[in-house]
């Protein structure tokens, strides 16, 4: 574990939201300071990368727009992946900015997955949703880099973009279960009825 760069990422518009979601509170903590509670129980180094670094510059964090400016999601991967690289890190573990409830114990067993033979580029953990993993929860090695630049040089910005030229270890989703609900771990809060949904369930587990 000591091998990974704990990155996390702040590439949304925030459209939806109205202001940086990151920064805002769930259960009395922002929700950026939540995913790095978890983030420091596994990785030794954490980074924020950020489409717009001026905004969190009192975040308390080492900060880095993206490389590769206007090109969303993958281009903040492929920042996090060059900065993995410069700091000797083999890949970047990498959790969005808005997800209040991904446990550190999720994140161990991805970086733990990444020791594995013959050894993946890629460890994400199957979700429900469209893609059937969650590429904002998940471990990218370095190996990626020219991959992910092919995928951009061709205009295309789909975060698995270039899933098809690595090697990708999916968790299957019912091990994935045994950290916690999917629908909670991976909840992104996008607009104000899903942050207070997040405040809902951050008050049934300070309760429990």
């Amino acid at each position: 574990m000591n091998d990974l760069l704990g990155v996390i990422m702040a590439e949304g518009r925030n459209t939806r939201f109205g202001t940086h979601k990151a920064l805002a509170r769930v259960g009395g903590r922002r929700i950026l300071d939540r995913v790095r509670a978890a983030l420091v129980e596994v990785a030794p180094e954490i980074v924020l990368v950020a489409n717009e670094p001026e905004v969190y510059g009192a975040a308390g964090l080492p900060l880095r727009g993206d490389v590769r400016p206007g090109t969303g999601v993958l281009g903040g991967i492929l920042t996090a992946l060059q900065w993995a690289r410069e700091r000797g890190r083999a890949g970047a573990l990498v959790v969005a900015c808005d997800m209040p409830f991904v446990p550190a114990a999720l994140l161990r067993e991805i970086a733990a997955r990444t020791a594995a033979q013959p050894a993946p580029d890629v460890v994400a953990p199957e979700s429900g949703g469209k893609r059937g993993v969650e590429p904002l929860c998940a471990w990218y090695g370095t190996g990626c880099i020219g991959a992910v630049e092919r995928a951009l040089d061709r205009d295309d910005r789909r975060v698995v973009a270039f899933f098809d030229e690595v090697r990708v270890e999916r968790i299957p989703l019912e091990e994935v279960r045994r950290h916690g609900d999917p629908d909670v771990m991976f909840l992104n809060v996008n607009t104000p009825e899903e942050r207070e949904r997040a405040e809902r369930l951050a008050a049934a587990e300070e309760g429990a």
